[in-house]
């Protein structure tokens, strides 16, 4: 997946010598595609690109490839551009230029998705680059967004931010912050069910839903058992079939199981149970063969993730989001490629890596 976030590649010089950003979609023969569901948005945003730093901040910290911390440096320079210099993000460039979209109803800044996913980001490159402006963003970020009413979604990504800057040792103002977050999570709740929004019936959809893991880390900070009880019970009701079955569902996208997959693993670490870790590996073999079609949704000769399962069928489009789940649900996978590449020369064919 790797090869494929390579092909979707891009300068922008615009955010500064040496700024990258990904191209959100590519169909079939990988040909980039910008994004038009809420009207045109753009060719690149902060959601996609926040998420891939991630993946590569912990390759680069597992593997000390020079090549791939000067591609996650890259990123980073676009995610401080797209910064409005207070706590929020922009979210799209309308093209390659850079021309920010700085009023789309999913591109303006606000407390959202993007700003949630922005704040992850800048609590990698913080704690793991020791950036001194990304740090700086990601205090206002979250003093913004904590103070700010969402989606337990959305407050659920702002919580592993969080824990990401201040682990192992929170302040008290820190597990105050946490401990008020992971109640609003337990209160938005349905039959045992953690839901994605108050609005949401039956078993939520599986796209960014971690709630189940955050409040299994935040019992350990917490101290707050009940948390971790709350946690195990939605995720026997909202994963456990599904997983067991090979998601048999006639929809499913990679960041659905990326969801899943870290669910099973904080779980995991969180109880010491094997049972949770069995699930964690039948989740990510979702990507080879273990899915309705039978057929393989990461294509290892071509290092390209498909962009789901759509109607029972293997959609073959291959964007940003579908490479960048995948990767992060198989980072092991991914830190064993990157070590078995030589030292020196491109990495996975990007030309631009020195």
């Amino acid at each position: 997946m790797l090869r494929q976030l390579a092909r979707l590649t891009r300068a922008v010089p615009a955010a500064g010598e040496g700024a990258l950003a990904i191209a959100i979609y590519a169909d079939d023969e990988d040909a980039p595609q910008p994004a038009a569901e809420a009207g045109y948005e753009g060719v690149a945003c902060v959601d996609d690109a926040a998420r891939a730093f991630e993946l590569l901040c912990e390759t680069y910290v597992a593997t000390t490839d020079r090549r791939v911390l000067a591609w996650a440096r890259g990123l980073l320079k676009f995610l401080l551009w797209m910064h409005d210099g207070e706590g929020r993000w922009v979210n799209f460039i309308h093209d390659w230029e850079g021309s920010k979209n700085v009023d789309g109803r999913t591109s303006a800044p606000g407390v959202n998705f993007w700003q949630a996913r922005a704040l992850n980001a800048m609590a990698m490159a913080a704690t793991r680059l020791d950036d001194g402006q990304a740090a700086g963003a990601l205090e206002n970020g979250l003093r913004d967004g904590f103070n700010a009413p969402v989606p337990p979604d959305v407050r659920a990504l702002q919580m592993t931010a969080l824990c990401r800057w201040r682990e192992p040792h929170p302040g008290a103002a820190d597990l105050e912050r946490l401990g008020s977050a992971a109640d609003e999570l337990i209160l938005c709740s349905s039959g045992g069910v953690l839901m994605n929004s108050p609005d949401e019936r039956g078993i939520p959809h599986l796209w960014g839903h971690i709630q189940e893991g955050v409040l299994a880390d935040a019992s350990r900070l917490l101290v707050r058992e009940e948390l971790l009880t709350a946690a195990r019970r939605s995720a026997e009701l909202v994963f456990v079939e599904l997983i067991e079955s090979g998601f048999q569902t006639a929809h499913m996208q990679p960041y659905g199981v990326q969801s899943a997959v870290f669910v099973m693993d904080r779980l995991a670490a969180a109880t010491g149970e094997g049972r949770y870790s069995r699930l964690a590996r039948q989740a990510r073999s979702w990507f080879d063969t273990r899915n309705p079609t039978g057929l393989p949704i990461y294509d290892r000769s071509t290092g390209r993730v498909a962009d789901g399962v759509d109607d029972m069928r293997v959609n073959r489009h291959s964007g940003a989001e579908s490479n960048v789940a995948a990767g992060l649900a198989l980072l092991p996978q991914v830190i064993q490629l990157v070590r078995d590449q030589p030292a020196v020369g491109p990495l996975f064919g990007f030309e631009d890596l020195g």
